[in-house]
């Protein structure tokens, strides 16, 4: 198992966690209500690379990973509804289900359906249990989660990279310079996937933003600031409730 010396890379998670937050507000704000201001999405691109090394961080230094998982699995099944309704993604299958009579049954489907967009919490949860499975030296039930993470990975918010960036951040946690070789690399390639900008002769999309998340996490700070866990968790659902609601009365 790591032990918690092994990380060298930036353990101030708790500030960490702060930043992504906020940008992920002004994301979701941006997404929601504000679509017209690109640069409310810009800004949101450095907190799914926080979060993902975050989390992992965790990975490293939990106890137990089962409740981990289990919690963090347990926000992503409550937030979902929300997600959807707040962000837009209540797809035309979702509002053609009638709850007149078996109100129940169509909730469950209206339910099953909203997980066509899953909430970041999902891909969050398929990233830590492949880690978990190459933390344990679980070879075969890793590989059985990675494929289903790549027959699914055109549902996954941020796709099937934002695994893979989880998986680096693991791997090289005990060498900075290299993790950030292979951390870096990848996300310009990640932001080169798409197009939308250009800088001389390259064209990248919105996601190459996130490069600028790396400071945050590769240079070490100790702003001693202590907020409980449960903040984190509680945060994602209610300000999407708060966002949601905010988009009612803008209506």
């Amino acid at each position: 198992m790591q032990s918690k010396r092994d990380l060298r890379l930036n353990q101030d998670t708790n500030f960490l966690k702060l930043i992504a937050i906020i940008s992920m507000l002004i994301d979701h704000i941006g997404a929601a209500l504000f679509p017209q201001y690109r640069v409310l999405r810009i800004i949101g691109r450095i907190a799914f690379p926080i979060f993902a090394y975050s989390l992992t961080v965790g990975s490293i230094y939990t106890s137990n990973m089962g409740k981990y998982l289990l919690r963090v699995a347990i926000l992503a099944l409550i937030s979902q509804p929300i997600y959807v309704i707040a962000l837009n993604h209540v797809s035309p299958a979702m509002r053609a289900i009638s709850f007149e009579g078996n109100w129940i049954s169509a909730a469950i489907r209206w339910y099953l359906l909203s997980f066509r967009q899953p909430n970041i919490l999902v891909s969050l949860f398929a990233g830590l249990l492949l880690i978990f499975t190459i933390k344990e030296k679980k070879y075969i039930l890793g590989a059985a989660v990675f494929l289903l993470i790549w027959y699914t990975k055109g549902y996954l918010n941020y796709g099937l990279e934002g695994i893979v960036l989880m998986v680096l951040f693991f791997a090289f946690c005990d060498q900075p310079l290299t993790s950030f070789i292979w951390v870096a690399g990848f996300m310009i390639w990640w932001g080169c996937q798409r197009t939308g900008y250009q800088l001389g002769p390259v064209r990248f999309g919105t996601q190459m933003f996130a490069v600028f998340s790396l400071p945050l996490i590769y240079i070490p700070m100790k702003t001693n600031i202590r907020i409980n866990k449960y903040v984190f968790y509680f945060f994602y659902p209610l300000h999407l409730l708060g966002i949601y609601l905010a988009s009612l009365f803008m209506q």
